[in-house]
């Protein structure tokens, strides 16, 4: 079993394409090249930390099809786009998320700023996609956060370790 975590797909949502200059020329392109990247590496047992904003702008019917098309088992951080009434049942969503890996504990939400107050580690996050990089770059070791939106990550989930690793060394690291 392995932890990955990503944020920020936004089936559906067409003008996200332009917003984050996504390379996809269609929703349809997009949707499809997101969930096979999720897909790639993340087998049903795998566990997946989502920090949020799936798909706002669909239907209850859409909404459990795409989670229904994901692997491994989600442990749901609500964003901003999302509305837990509208998944599925048995969905558990969190607004903030306690991981404990090995030495280190981090905060995981979608948007930084609602991290507690008490909190006082490393947070990671999303939200801010691609959009204010010099605020929110992947990695920021003077405010220790790392922002996990799916355009700054390649557009596929990284394993949990990875950015613990990330964090060890506050920067973008090569994956090996």
């Amino acid at each position: 079993m392995a932890r990955y975590i990503t944020s920020d797909l936004h089936l559906g949502h067409e003008n996200i394409i332009e917003y984050c200059d996504r390379p996809f020329d269609t929703i349809e392109e997009m949707n499809h090249e997101l969930m096979r990247n999720w897909n790639h590496d993340i087998s049903d047992n795998d566990v997946v930390f989502f920090l949020g904003d799936l798909g706002a702008f669909a239907d209850e019917d859409q909404l459990s099809a795409w989670l229904n098309e994901l692997n491994g088992r989600i442990v749901f951080i609500e964003g901003n786009h999302d509305y837990p009434g509208r998944y599925t049942s048995d969905l558990n969503t969190h607004q903030y998320y306690i991981l404990d890996q090995g030495d280190r504990k981090l905060l995981l939400t979608h948007k930084p700023e609602n991290a507690p107050r008490f909190w006082d580690d490393w947070v990671i996050h999303g939200h801010h996609h691609n959009n204010h990089p010099r605020e929110y770059p992947f990695v920021n070791p003077d405010r220790q956060l790392v922002n996990v939106s799916i355009e700054l990550t390649d557009y596929y989930p990284l394993k949990v370790d990875y950015v613990i690793d990330c964090v060890e060394y506050g920067e973008w690291m090569a994956e090996s």
